[in-house]
This record gives structure tokens, sequence and C-alpha cells, in this order.
């Protein structure tokens, strides 16, 4: 069976679920070979092991941490021409999406992003796509090369499946043109003890209807008690109301939860395509003709500030 390369995102050697999906899926299509970049990865391999990595492929270098994702594409493609895979699978984050992109023009192949499905083809993987602006569902296959697919999170659920997972050195030369873009300083992001955005199983987000960054507490407390990412509308966002890092939306961050909880937000085309892929939507809203209610599986028409509280008090009760 063919080998599919996978891209670990990872914090200080800890895997981010990201990564698990993707192999989950790479397994659809052939077996899967992790790529370790950076200190970690001997306690990364049994979670990578796992979840059906056949064997890790590990190279740490000071200039993955200290220069901007070019070391890290001169890294998978040491590695892609080490296996000659039949496909390259990254996580589609702002990181992911650059590093696929790279590696693509590197190795005279197509790029696919936002997949949020894989499965195997006769000529080749075929991906999902949601796409312009969440108005229609496209499969496509890369018809040039070794397919580079950067997957959406919460694409697939994470299954174990137990392999060898052996870690193997990955000899990796950083070329010098790699090193334009040096990085001066970090700042650890604030904590707020909620799953990240683009990767939580339940995001609830808050629009016009909240009506002030005071109120936003509501939105907060409701997240709180069902354990959600806290998202918020280009409306509320624009008024200052929540930072830009929380937006969902087609000028903000893609999510694709289980659940979504959408309050006080009228459903606009911009907020629908960075959230319309939810494999469920509840929606609350005073009013009863707001575009989000077309787009629901279950709506609730009334005042947010009676609805939220109402509900977030029953979940704890609970």
């Amino acid at each position: 069976m063919a080998e599919i390369l996978i891209y670990v995102d990872h914090v200080d050697g800890a895997v981010r679920k990201p990564t698990l999906e993707l192999l989950t899926l790479a397994r659809r299509i052939g077996e899967p070979v992790a790529v370790f970049l950076g200190a970690g990865a001997d306690n990364a391999a049994p979670t990578l092991a796992e979840y059906g990595a056949t064997k890790v492929l590990a190279a740490d270098a000071p200039e993955f941490g200290a220069y901007l994702v070019a070391p890290k594409v001169d890294a998978l493609q040491a590695a892609y021409e080490a296996v000659t895979p039949a496909a390259v699978l990254v996580p589609s984050s702002a990181e992911g999406k650059e590093i696929a992109g790279r590696l693509a023009v590197r190795i005279g192949s197509g790029v696919i992003t936002d997949a949020v499905d894989l499965e195997a083809g006769e000529e080749g993987p075929l991906a999902t796509q949601s796409v312009f602006a969440a108005a229609f569902t496209t499969r496509s296959r890369v018809s040039k090369g070794t397919p580079v697919i950067a997957v959406k999170p919460n694409s697939a659920s994470p299954e174990v499946a137990p392999a060898a997972g052996v870690v193997e050195q990955l000899s990796v030369t950083v070329a010098e043109s790699s090193k334009g873009t040096e990085v001066v300083s970090r700042t650890p992001r604030e904590s707020t003890g909620r799953p990240e955005l683009t990767e939580a199983a339940i995001v609830v987000s808050g629009g016009r209807g909240v009506n002030g960054a005071e109120n936003f507490h509501v939105i907060e407390s409701l997240a709180d008690a069902v354990g959600a990412a806290v998202g918020a509308s280009r409306a509320a966002v624009d008024a200052g109301w929540y930072p830009h890092a929380n937006q969902v939306g087609q000028t903000g961050k893609s999510v694709s939860p289980q659940l979504y909880i959408a309050v006080g937000i009228s459903g606009a085309i911009q907020h629908r395509a960075g959230m319309q892929t939810s494999k469920t939507i509840v929606a609350i809203n005073k009013d009863a003709e707001a575009p989000i209610f077309d787009l629901v599986d279950y709506g609730v028409v009334g005042d947010l500030f009676e609805v939220v509280p109402q509900l977030t008090e029953e979940i704890n009760a609970r």
C-alpha cells in the first residue's frame, strides 16, 4: 500500500488533534508516515503510533523555530524525496496552507486547501471542499504530481489504529534561501482556558444582537457550560465588542465543529461561509425572519438575554 506523508502539528511535543484526524483520513488511502519537526519526537511517537503512523520521520534543527515556514518546507521536501508518497497531508491552518503551497511549487504538484473529507479514487485521492462562500460542495483531485492536501480541523473523528510508529531520523539541509525571514520575538497567547476556535468540537458565537462588549459574558457563560470556544460575527468584531482573533466568517476564521450555536447572529453570507460545514447548527434570534434560520438544524425564536441564561442554568444544573 502506498505511503502518505503527514505533517505533524504539535506544541512542544504534544500532538494536536488535527494531526490525529489526518492520520485517520490517511488510512483510507494508504499507510500514514508522520513527519515530526522539532524536539520531542520520542515522546510524540507513541501517540502517533496509536493512531496509525507506521513510522515517524523526525528532524530537529534550530532553524525550524528561528525562521518562518521555509525551513519546515525544506524538511517536508526531504521527507517527500525519501519516501516518494502517494499524497502529502497537512492541517489547514495558516501555517499549514503556506507549507502546502510552497511544497507543491517545489515538487511540481497540485494543491488542494480546506478539504473537509478525503477518500480513495481510481486516479488518486478525492477531496471534498466547501467553496464559493459555502454555496457549493465539490469533489476534486490533483491531476499533476503528488497531491498536497490541506485538511480543515474537525473533518474526521480521530480513530485509534495501533501501528509500529518506529522513529527514524530524517536528514535535512536547510537552504540559505530559507533564512530570509527571521523570528525576532515571540509572545505567548493569553490563555482563556477555552478550546482553540478552529479545533473546538463546540463553538458558541455572538453577533450584533449581543448589543455591546459588556454583554458578551452571556455568550462566554454558555460556552464555558458546554466546554466550547467563543466566536463572534464580523459585526460584533467591527464594533469592538470582541477580538478579531475570534471572528468566524469569510474574512475571519473558518470552523467546522460538531455543534455550532449562533446567538444574535442574522446569518449574512459572510458569516455563513465560515461555519456552514458545522455538523449541527443551532440559532437563537428574536427575528423569526433572520436568514440564519434557513440554515439551522434547530432554531429558537426569542430574546437571547432570556433564552441563553436559562439554557446555561439548565446545562449547569445537569
